[in-house]
């Protein structure tokens, strides 16, 4: 029995296109592998813990075996519990909205929770080594415009969250882009939608 984690990081619950790509794959995953639990974490109702001063200054405290209070403990153990939320899966879905070229904020804010020394990368002389994976990850992301050609050169969103994934130890990383969901009317962002489904339907058949 495997464990996966599902992470929507659009607050457009139906109206959502990643989210309907996604939600297909685990879905056709929860069909072909009934046994395995499936989490899922919706960043934008689910409380996310603030990394302020009071978690940085924890963490530093309490990483580098300083003398560190109680309030230092209890702040720290927020982050590290949505830490080993995050590594305990052994599978992988993220629903990634473009939000200005890049990603949503709510995303960003568990990306900079999640990726801490110690627990999902590691420093030495040899270089950065990433501790989260290997694992399989599967992103549907969706874009009100296409990026392609030239268009690839502002595309912050998809470059930088597999840039991310791999930092931390990730290397089979599968995908699905919806485009363009706004630039080419209704009935293109349909048409692109139902092809990113059945393309994620396929990929979750062998995940």
């Amino acid at each position: 029995m495997g464990k996966l984690l599902y992470v929507k990081a659009s607050p457009m619950q139906d109206m959502s296109y990643s989210m309907a790509v996604a939600d297909a794959f685990v879905e056709t995953y929860s069909r072909r592998r009934p046994d395995d639990g499936i989490d899922v974490l919706d960043l934008f109702t689910e409380p996310l813990p603030d990394f302020d001063f009071a978690a940085a200054s924890a963490k530093y405290k309490i990483m580098h075996d300083r003398e560190h209070s109680t309030e230092d403990k209890e702040v720290w153990s927020k982050i590290v519990a949505v830490i080993e939320r995050f590594v305990a899966a052994e599978k992988y879905v993220f629903a990634v909205p473009m939000w200005n070229f890049s990603i949503p904020y709510r995303l960003k804010q568990y990306i900079d929770i999640i990726v801490q020394p110690g627990f999902t990368f590691a420093f030495s002389q040899a270089g950065y080594q990433g501790l989260a994976g290997p694992k399989p990850v599967f992103v549907a992301y969706a874009r009100g415009g296409e990026y392609k050609g030239q268009a690839q050169a502002v595309d912050f969103q998809k470059k930088y969250f597999e840039h991310l994934l791999g930092f931390i130890g990730f290397k089979d990383i599968r995908s699905v882009v919806v485009e363009p969901t706004l630039a080419g009317g209704q009935e293109i962002a349909k048409q692109r939608v139902q092809e990113a489904i059945d393309k994620a339907r396929l990929i979750a058949a062998d995940f």
